[in-house]
């Protein structure tokens, strides 16, 4: 199948609506139907603005990068995003174009 492979990056500290920022990126999504998605910490980086995120041996609360990754069609990327957007959020994102589908039976 054709589809998209569609990136959002935030921070693990970020919230809205009370909840972690990537937590309720995947809430929205789920109740949209869309199939699955995951949240991916990363262990450093920096966005633009140029501070560094990265979790050292004398942080308590680290702050790191996440990436919240969706398989989904070019509608639902399209929905998705202007959810995001009609919600007030600036967030980067990075969408590929990608075929997909199962191994095997289900």
């Amino acid at each position: 199948m054709d589809g998209v492979y569609l990136r959002i990056f935030t921070t693990e500290k970020r919230k809205h609506e009370g909840m972690a920022l990537y937590e309720w990126l995947l809430e929205l999504a789920r109740g949209m139907g869309i199939g699955g998605g995951s949240a991916i910490r990363a262990i450093s980086g920096y966005g633009r603005h140029k501070r560094l995120h990265e979790e050292t041996f004398y942080e308590l609360a680290s702050d790191l990068p996440v990436e919240v990754v969706f398989v989904l069609t070019q509608d639902q990327s399209d929905k998705l995003l202007q959810l995001i957007a009609s919600n007030g959020l600036s967030l980067l994102y990075v969408k590929d174009k990608v075929k997909w589908g199962y191994t095997g039976s289900s």
